[in-house]
């Protein structure tokens, strides 16, 4: 598909962007769960940049074992007359396009969450380098994206170096992810597009909006709006927004326009902002899953580097092997890590209010952006193992999925709360606070002290006057 000026050991085409490559074709791994690693795009200066250099730190392909795995970051310096900082993100999340144009090379994911795999038979047919896949990579960013004028890649395999660098890029991306936080979707008449993930996932309607980021991670609304213009036949192009026909759910005419024709007509409607009701269609390389426990009428997210098995059994493979491939799944729904700190977060479903259970690293990346009282009521790996712990531990901090959840976005109650039993510790909770305050009954306090809602303090009452401890 392109011109190659040097000659190297593997074909390069789109035929290979489905390519997987499977654990017994595996001559290593780079970066993944285990391994972890990066990669970033960093925009300089045309004096900034040395075209076509690429420097190696770590161990080479060559002085790797079959089988292994290794940390791995990829930097590519990029400049150009049309390249500025708005760009960054767009052309870092093409590398997932181009590096899968490789063939025996497969790339999965973006910014810190990358996987990738070099197959045995690529290393037979001649792989003997990061070199080679750095300089087959530069070559096709230069040719798909010609305002692209200058470009240098440092692949790092060392440790060590990685974690030197990772501030680096955290602080990118801090950049790209805090410009479309003051902006709402209210405030554009254009949402933007993306298919390159439907080379894995074939029917997935990426919809990228102030609100909402891209599944995985990688593009927001400033990143699609630069990359149409850049590149207007490119994988990220205009949606006008329409008709609001539902602003809770985030439902616009054109949207579901657009998810008839990207869809092929697989779809005709997606709620932006739901988890229930015709959701977002969810690709391959979202970074977080999100799934229903029906045990606790509550939902659960799990990232994707996570490995233990989330509170409900499965591990996040599952789960995401479930949920992935451009589908609309009740029950399970892939989305992006920023999307979490979005003040329309699945505001139809309640938000934060109906999240239950988190990982940790999720905890960690969106805590100061849940709502002050719901700090402290969503439990992680490391308060509970199961769903009886989740049961125990949300009765105990009294979660709104106990006695129902009201959503934040319209005051509407949208569910009705966990059948309430009176068992002996309510009762003697319930007698300890009368005799305490002899009799005279504030239901400010009860719901604040003792968790019950007025109905469920009156039922408690009636079951002790029933039992004649009460007169």
């Amino acid at each position: 598909m392109v011109e190659e000026k040097e000659v190297f050991p593997f074909d390069i085409s789109p035929m290979y962007e489905g390519e997987r490559i499977r654990k017994g074709e595996m001559f290593v791994d780079l970066a993944g769960p285990e391994y972890k690693g990066f990669e970033l795009v960093l925009t300089a200066s045309m004096d900034e940049v040395e075209d076509g250099r690429v420097t190696i730190i770590g161990p080479d392909i060559k002085d790797m074992k079959e089988g292994s795995g290794h940390p791995f970051a990829m930097i590519y310096k990029v400049a150009g007359e049309m390249v500025e900082r708005d760009l960054g993100g767009i052309i870092e999340r093409r590398n997932h396009d181009f590096q899968n144009y490789i063939q025996g090379f497969m790339h999965l994911n973006s910014r810190d969450v990358i996987w990738c795999r070099i197959s045995k038979d690529a290393v037979k047919k001649g792989l003997k380098s990061l070199e080679q896949i750095a300089k087959a990579t530069m070559m096709l960013f230069k040719s798909e994206m010609p305002f692209i004028q200058k470009m240098e890649a440092i692949y790092i395999t060392d440790k060590a170096e990685i974690e030197k660098r990772r501030p680096i890029a955290q602080a990118e991306w801090d950049w790209r992810d805090a410009r479309a936080r003051g902006l709402n979707e209210e405030d554009v008449d254009t949402f933007y597009g993306c298919t390159l993930c439907q080379s894995f996932a074939p029917t997935n309607v990426c919809v990228v909006t102030p609100n909402r980021y891209s599944l995985c991670g990688a593009i927001g609304w400033f990143d699609g709006r630069a990359a149409a213009k850049v590149d207007p036949e490119g994988p990220n192009a205009p949606i006008p927004k329409g008709e609001v026909i539902d602003p809770i759910l985030g439902q616009y005419s054109g949207v579901n326009e657009a998810a008839v024709r990207l869809s092929g007509g697989e779809y005709n409607k997606i709620n932006l902002h739901s988890f229930f009701e015709s959701p977002h269609t969810s690709c391959g390389c979202f970074e977080v899953c999100g799934f229903y426990i029906p045990e606790v009428d509550g939902i659960g997210w799990v990232d994707r580097d996570y490995t233990g098995i989330a509170v409900n059994g499965l591990p996040f493979s599952t789960m995401a092997g479930q949920t992935g491939g451009g589908k609309q799944i009740i029950g399970f729904l892939g989305v992006g890590m920023e999307y979490m700190r979005s003040k329309k977060f699945i505001q139809a479903d309640g938000g934060w209010y109906r999240t239950v259970w988190v990982t940790k690293r999720i905890k960690e990346k969106t805590q100061d952006f849940w709502p002050p009282e719901m700090k402290g009521k969503i439990a992680t790996e490391e308060d509970v193992k199961n769903l009886d712990e989740l049961k125990a531990f949300l009765k105990k901090v009294n979660h709104p999925v106990v006695t129902g959840v009201v959503r934040p976005v319209d005051g509407k109650r949208i569910t009705e709360g966990w059948p309430f039993e009176v068992t002996p510790e309510i009762k003697q909770k319930v007698i300890a606070y009368i005799e305490e305050t002899g009799g005279e009954i504030d239901l400010a306090v009860v719901e604040k002290k003792l968790g019950l809602t007025e109905a469920q303090f009156m039922k408690v009452v009636e079951a002790l006057q029933a039992e004649g401890i009460l007169g």
